[in-house]
């Protein structure tokens, strides 16, 4: 009975893995909880069952938003895939010069709100746009623009998936299919389609999810086309029926759910790993192929070149169109709308979430992959953190606004503050960063923490003087995962934000609503410029422990 009792004593480290997922079911599972009961309630606070489903789909005007979202979500989809795989096909399978600048400028659309996006194709493209001046006009208003916008933002996504996937190939399956006299097409669609077969349905769901979830680009463009994620906004910013609203919720939840189970199952499928055998594919010189593609991959980059070009342009320029002269007014940004002071609320919200975001995730991590916990704390963390990879941005909102703005709630006080914008953000981004820190740490040889023990050297130490230094170039990674994603992100803070504390991404919104579309392009540019400076110093810092070679871990 003693040994029984010593053996399930509690260690330091199962108290901490415990608090910290007793901090995730809080931040998680309870205000998911509140939207799915609000979601079954009448307006009085009455059990209503499916009433509030019924209802919702037997009205006209609400239920063509699901064949909406649907419609510009499968167009998204496609071409963003499309797009994504030609694009790094050009990078990785052609000898085409200048990768290093494409691979680039490709990242372009994650370094803006998505908001952004619908509004460079408005100077674009809308009624008084540069191109449409020229005699183009595409109708951006609607359908069009939406889909047009949502294949900017899912773009990116898809090229960083197919990239990584064709980067590895075996040498040795391409020159057998050579020596057996198959043709350029034949080896495309028999060797290399197959192997990124699974990335191809995983960057399919992604797409979608981000399309059909998406909120900045329909606010901008959608004009009278409604979709579910502005159906959302209108029935709690514009009715305040949270009811309906938390309907809308789960309906957005149901693609990507799907999505992550889809890359559950595909992830567990895909078994084609490269052998140790494998040789270098070796791309052979071809005229015309390097000669499409520079075409492909130039006409791609200069579109997203342009959306940067016209932004500068608006935002320099005094009035456009009618008086093109230089001016630096339009970074006098109107109070009304968040002024410079939204961008300074954006900065410190970022910064506030990068570092929290960092130790949090870092720190259950290393608990999870090399603690000596209990086992059941163990996989109870690593459900909870794969979790946020299956949420939406405004499902998030939502859920939070259902739990912590309730008057009983002793966490109540965290409502309307900066707090539940950065708890917001950790929880929306965190399961990608999870999987970095846990990659890195798998890396490590368990030999440190034996040697340490053996030594008795408190476990505290260890990790801060041995884990975290050859963990840094994926504590890093982490950092600026967490700062640029919370200063471009909308739907997270949308219903969130406070008047006293108003975001960047919002005030582009808010300056959009009110015309002021030279202060919105402004104010996309300064998110722009620091988005660049943290991806480009974490460059640089990566750059320089590689160098020296001081630090292990391996940049994702």
């Amino acid at each position: 009975m003693k040994s029984r009792h010593k053996s399930i004593r509690l260690r330091p480290a199962d108290i901490t893995i415990a608090v910290m997922t007793l901090v995730f079911v809080i931040i998680l599972i309870c205000p998911l909880f509140s939207l799915f009961s609000k979601a079954f309630l009448d307006s009085a606070g009455e059990f209503a069952g499916l009433g509030n489903y019924i209802e919702y789909f037997s009205t006209p005007s609400l239920s063509v938003s699901v064949t909406n979202t649907l419609t510009v979500s499968c167009a998204a989809a496609v071409f963003g895939t499309l797009l994504g795989f030609l694009y790094a096909y050009g990078l990785t399978r052609t000898n085409i010069k200048g990768k290093t600048f494409f691979r680039y400028v490709a990242m372009i659309p994650i370094f803006l709100p998505t908001v952004v996006h619908g509004l460079g194709l408005v100077y674009l493209f809308g009624k008084q746009g540069v191109i449409t001046g020229l005699g183009c006009d595409i109708g951006l208003y609607g359908r069009t623009g939406i889909i047009l916008s949502e294949i900017i933002y899912t773009f990116p996504q898809s090229f960083l998936m197919f990239l990584i996937a064709l980067n590895y190939a075996d040498g040795r399956l391409y020159e057998a299919a050579e020596s057996m006299g198959c043709s350029s097409l034949k080896k495309f669609s028999h060797i290399t389609i197959p192997s990124v077969r699974y990335t191809l349905i995983n960057s399919l769901f992604v797409c979608f999810t981000l399309a059909f979830t998406d909120f900045g680009a329909p606010k901008v463009l959608g004009g009278s086309y409604n979709v579910l994620a502005t159906d959302i906004y209108e029935q709690v910013a514009g009715q305040f029926d949270m009811n309906m609203g938390a309907v809308v919720g789960t309906l957005l939840l149901i693609p990507a759910v799907l999505s992550f189970g889809v890359d559950r199952i595909t992830t567990r499928k895909n078994n084609d790993g490269i052998s140790s055998k494998a040789q270098p594919l070796k791309i052979k010189t071809s005229k015309a192929r390097d000669g499409a593609f520079y075409v492909i991959c130039g006409g791609i980059a200069l579109c997203l070149l342009c959306i940067v070009g016209v932004l500068v342009m608006g935002a320099f320029t005094k009035y456009y169109p009618y008086d093109m002269g230089f001016t630096l007014e339009n970074f006098n940004f109107n109070p009304s709308t968040g002024g410079i002071q939204s961008y300074m609320n954006s900065l410190k919200m970022s910064i506030v979430t990068a570092i929290c975001g960092t130790v949090f995730v870092f720190v259950y991590a290393y608990f999870i992959e090399r603690g000596k916990c209990f086992p059941v704390l163990k996989n109870a963390g690593r459900i909870l953190s794969s979790l946020p990879l299956a949420l939406p941005g405004m499902v998030i909102g939502l859920s939070f606004i259902f739990f912590f703005n309730q008057k009983n709630n002793p966490l109540n006080f965290v409502y309307g503050t900066m707090i539940i914008l950065v708890l917001a953000n950790m929880v929306h981004f965190y399961s990608v960063p999870f999987v970095t820190a846990s990659s890195a740490l798998k890396k490590l040889d368990r030999e440190y923490e034996n040697v340490a023990e053996s030594l008795k050297v408190p476990g505290w130490k260890t990790f801060c003087k041995v884990v975290v230094p050859m963990s840094l170039p994926a504590v890093l990674e982490i950092f600026m995962y967490y700062f640029m994603n919370s200063m471009v992100t909308v739907s997270a803070v949308v219903f969130l934000y406070s008047a006293r504390f108003k975001v960047a991404s919002i005030a582009i919104t808010h300056m959009e609503e009110a015309g002021d579309i030279a202060q919105a392009a402004a104010m996309s540019l300064l998110i722009l410029l620091i988005n660049v400076a943290v991806r480009g110093i974490y460059e640089i810092c990566v750059y320089k422990m590689k160098k020296t070679h001081k630090y292990g871990g391996n940049e994702t």
